[in-house]
């Protein structure tokens, strides 16, 4: 069945920068629009960024516009996340996700499929 798989999470200071990768297996990559999605403990998951199939269209929250930059690499099934100046606030469990309509969007259950995530730890 298809497969997301994330990496890439740790622990790292405010400031600091990550980036997380997921790769996909047993989808076409080229024709879903990818994303990626957090989720704190005791909160509802919510968008942080996702980017359309061909890579030429991408979408933020305002939350994480000018730090992070979402981008992919349809050749090697792998959507990337670049996390700049890291915030305690942004710690939490980020998944990817993908989307076969083509359209960006930011509500979770739209998404057809689902990384198990990665923890991203960010201290004070």
């Amino acid at each position: 069945q298809v497969q997301l798989v994330e990496s890439g999470g740790g622990l790292v200071q405010a400031g600091g920068s990550l980036k997380l990768s997921c790769t996909a297996s047993r989808l076409t990559f080229s024709t879903y629009v990818m994303a990626w999605f957090r989720q704190a403990p005791g909160k509802e998951r919510e968008f942080v960024a996702a980017i359309s199939r061909r890579g030429i269209t991408t979408k933020y929250a305002d939350s994480v516009k000018g730090r992070f930059t979402i981008s992919r690499d349809n050749a090697y099934s792998t959507v990337y996340l670049q996390m700049n100046s890291l915030k305690p606030e942004d710690t939490a469990v980020y998944y990817c996700a993908a989307d076969l309509t083509p359209a960006l969007r930011v509500v979770p259950n739209t998404y057809d499929y689902w990384g198990q995530g990665t923890q991203v730890t960010v201290s004070s």
